[in-house]
């Protein structure tokens, strides 16, 4: 499915540009650091973090998508290493990365959840994991994000599901999310900022 929204896009369908949330994060990133990027599609985000300096790694589901990602890398003239796999199986890794990110990476809270006890075994002591979701309520909006709720997730579900971080931020706000064709329009997100 998501091969093809990706290859039926003309441009970015999320855009080139990173999320504003991690924009605004970002500087709490060590220099240098190892990065994980869940979901992170055409590479958006990836790219933004490498354009920083950092060593990043990009995981997606869809091939095409990460074909776009080295693409916009090449353009950037940044390094950034593409790993096509299933977040359900995905092997983080044990205290590996200063700091993971997950922006719209939407699943079933069956795979979420377990995802989220790796992501807290997976960073180093002092590393940081920054989230931008859309709330459940979201799914009766059609300014982007699943339309199935359970593929949402509450500020108070994350934070259980991170047990063992410890949280700097939390919100549960309404605000414009303007990131390509696919992401259009005042909606309500989740954003998390917690330390290891």
């Amino acid at each position: 499915m998501w091969n093809t929204r990706y290859d039926g896009a003309s441009d970015y369908l999320f855009g080139d540009q990173p999320n504003d949330y991690l924009r605004d994060q970002a500087q709490l990133i060590p220099p240098a650091s190892t990065v994980l990027c869940l979901a992170d599609g055409e590479g958006r985000n990836g790219v933004f973090l490498a354009e920083l300096g950092h060593h990043v790694t990009s995981v997606d589901l869809s091939s095409v998508a990460l074909k776009k990602a080295d693409g916009l890398a090449a353009q950037r003239g940044v390094s950034l290493t593409t790993v096509e796999a299933d977040l359900g199986t995905f092997e983080l890794g044990t205290a590996q990365w200063d700091a993971i990110v997950s922006v719209f990476a939407h699943m079933p809270a069956k795979v979420r959840a377990p995802l989220h006890a790796r992501v807290v075994e997976a960073l180093k002591p002092g590393g940081w994991f920054i989230l931008e979701a859309y709330q459940p309520d979201q799914a009766e909006r059609d300014t982007g994000g699943p339309s199935n709720r359970s593929f949402l997730a509450s500020a108070e579900q994350l934070v259980e599901e991170l047990n063992g971080l410890q949280f700097t931020e939390q919100n549960e706000t309404e605000r414009p999310v303007v990131e390509g064709p696919a992401h259009s329009g005042l909606a309500l997100v989740v954003q998390i900022t917690a330390k290891k």
